[in-house]
């Protein structure tokens, strides 16, 4: 029976998968969101039915009753998410909210797999973090404060990152984190949501080149802190953030140049200080030379991605714990081993999707302000899956930086939570700006045709 049961979920779950991606995609034909309400309802019923045949598959492969409780839990939180959203922000994008859905899922699902215990703490941090995020999108709608505080935004991301490097405890030569009333806390991530604001505000009224450098300085300054943190993931995500906003604001492509120039000998210099980039270049460059060493990681991870295949070894079937931190650096490896290659594709593209979902919001909404914050938030997004996916599949030299949404870490999770939530305040945004839009054309068009049949009747 649990043969049975694997073999058939091996096809089953990529084509749910595949189904869910393709409709995210079809969704992107229609402005009004009005005309995807079969999609989105349609997606709903096939996160349920993914989580249902992968859970169906561990309780066979385990036979233990825990996991069905749990899996009861999933549902019942899921379903009041999407319920929930779906009646107190009508207007709200339904596909980013089915995206997170589907995505933590996933997430869920893998990290029972490999750690039950951290799968119920993800949990746990996954329902805080909507209870706190669902009331963002009505803040970001209706208080139009977030332009008052600019340099405030600044000096609290500075502050913030500042303590992990003078107070933080360093793990794996990395100072990231520190505790507070046995609360392990990663600022950089939190700084990232509170750097948007302040790009965004130092930006959208700037007009000359001084306003600008002001903006660089400070962004560098935070650039510069988790360098010496050796943070160097977060460093490089910071960076590409200020790159692109200051293109989005500018339209200028030469500073898109003269940033990437610099970008690039900021690399080699870092390269030539820190042992540790050192090191990851080498065993990116040739994991199998110290297989052992530091190349075990990688090699790994290789070996996990091609073990599964196109369709996975199913659930339980891989070694994915052979990996060390496999639940927060390499879960896309895990994910391939046990889902199949075409899984973690379709995966991805569920990520792209979500992507492209945010940057449309932020090319149709009139103001600068928030068009910068949404542009923003969805490079620092799709940068941050680039770096992960990449790193674990020998694309790139590894960053140790977590897969939103996917990877295990509460304040990754967490945070991506909050950027989504205040993504969907701006797109409700977008949808008044539209409104008012077609109103003010109605009342227009109302009153040329009362001139009109004015004139009409003075001519008779």
């Amino acid at each position: 029976m649990e043969l049975y049961v694997t073999e058939i979920a091996k096809f089953v779950i990529p084509l749910i998968l595949f189904v869910y991606t393709l409709e995210a995609f079809l969704s992107f034909r229609h402005k009004n969101e009005d005309q995807n309400k079969v999609l989105y309802i349609s997606q709903v019923i096939l996160i349920f039915g993914m989580q249902i045949a992968c859970f169906i598959e561990i309780i066979a492969r385990t036979g233990k009753a825990k996991y069905l409780f749990f899996f009861g839990f999933q549902i019942l939180i899921f379903v009041s998410i999407v319920v929930l959203f779906y009646i107190i922000y009508p207007d709200g994008n339904k596909l980013i909210i089915n995206n997170a859905c589907m995505l933590l899922s996933i997430s869920m699902i893998i990290l029972t797999r490999i750690s039950y215990d951290k799968a119920v703490k993800q949990f746990f941090i996954i329902t805080f973090s909507f209870i706190v995020g669902f009331f963002i999108p009505a803040a970001i709608f209706r208080y139009n404060l977030l332009k008052r505080f600019t340099w405030a935004y600044a000096a609290i991301g500075i502050a913030a990152i500042g303590v992990v490097l003078l107070l933080g405890a360093t793990t794996n030569g990395s100072k990231i984190a520190y505790t507070i009333a046995g609360i392990t806390f990663q600022p950089s991530e939190f700084v990232k949501i509170v750097f948007l604001f302040f790009m965004a505000g130092a930006l959208y009224k700037a007009e000359s080149i001084w306003e600008l450098f002001l903006a660089s300085i400070v962004a560098a300054v935070h650039v510069i802190i988790l360098v010496l943190s050796k943070d160097l993931g977060s460093a490089l995500i910071f960076f590409i953030i200020y790159l692109a906003m200051i293109y989005i604001s500018t339209e200028n492509i030469g500073y898109l140049v003269l940033g990437l120039f610099f970008g690039a000998f900021a690399s080699v210099v870092a390269y030539k200080l820190f042992r540790h980039i050192q090191v990851r270049v080498a065993a990116w460059r040739d994991p199998f030379g110290d297989i052992e060493g530091t190349g075990y990681q990688l090699s790994q991870s290789l070996f996990g991605i091609s073990s599964g295949g196109w369709f996975g070894l199913g659930l339980y079937g891989g070694m994915p714990s052979s990996i060390p931190y496999v639940e927060q650096d390499f879960i896309f490896s895990a994910i391939a081993e046990e889902f199949g290659v075409i899984f973690a594709i379709l995966m991805t593209l569920v990520c792209i999707s979500t992507f492209v979902a945010i940057m449309q919001t932020s090319y149709f909404i009139k103001d600068k302000y928030y068009r910068l914050i949404a542009s923003g938030a969805g490079v620092a997004y799709i940068f941050q899956t680039f770096l992960t996916i990449g790193g674990g599949s020998k694309f790139i030299p590894l960053t140790g930086v977590t897969l939103p949404l996917v990877s295990y870490g509460g304040t990754s999770v967490f945070v991506t939570i909050l950027l989504l939530m205040i993504v969907e305040g701006i797109y409700m945004i977008r949808v008044d700006e539209r409104n008012i839009a077609i109103e003010k054309h109605r009342k227009m068009m109302q009153e040329r045709r009362s001139f009109e049949d004015e004139g009409r009747v003075r001519q008779r």
